[in-house]
């Protein structure tokens, strides 16, 4: 199982994917809707963790952009800072929708539901 994080705040992304590689995840994590877009379009991934406030391209977009791409692909949201609008939008259309700080455990058991591990 492959997992692509996607969030603007490099510490908290990079240190998130080196927290899931050390529970048995395999994952990639880049800093802008744009990359997501290119690592999704060159290589097969089963989730993606997004951060719903990011300049450019939301997580909440990006979602829409990468299931076209990838239809089979699970979302689970991540936000510091969304707003109800934003979590009734993902919230429907995600795994799941976490507020940040999120505690590893808690994210490490909604992506084993997600994935149905």
């Amino acid at each position: 199982m492959k997992i692509l994080l996607v969030d603007d705040e490099l510490e908290l992304v990079s240190a998130l994917s080196e927290r899931l590689s050390f529970r048995g995840f395999e994952t990639e994590w880049v800093t802008s809707g744009e990359e997501a877009i290119e690592k999704v379009s060159a290589g097969k991934f089963d989730m993606a963790i997004l951060d719903v406030k990011m300049p450019r391209i939301s997580g909440l977009e990006l979602r829409n952009k990468l299931e076209k791409i990838c239809p089979s692909l699970k979302f689970i949201f991540l936000s510091g800072h969304g707003s109800e609008d934003d979590y009734n939008e993902g919230s429907c259309g995600a795994d799941c929708y976490l507020i940040k700080p999120v505690k590893i455990e808690n994210l490490v058991e909604r992506i084993n539901i997600a994935l149905g591990l």
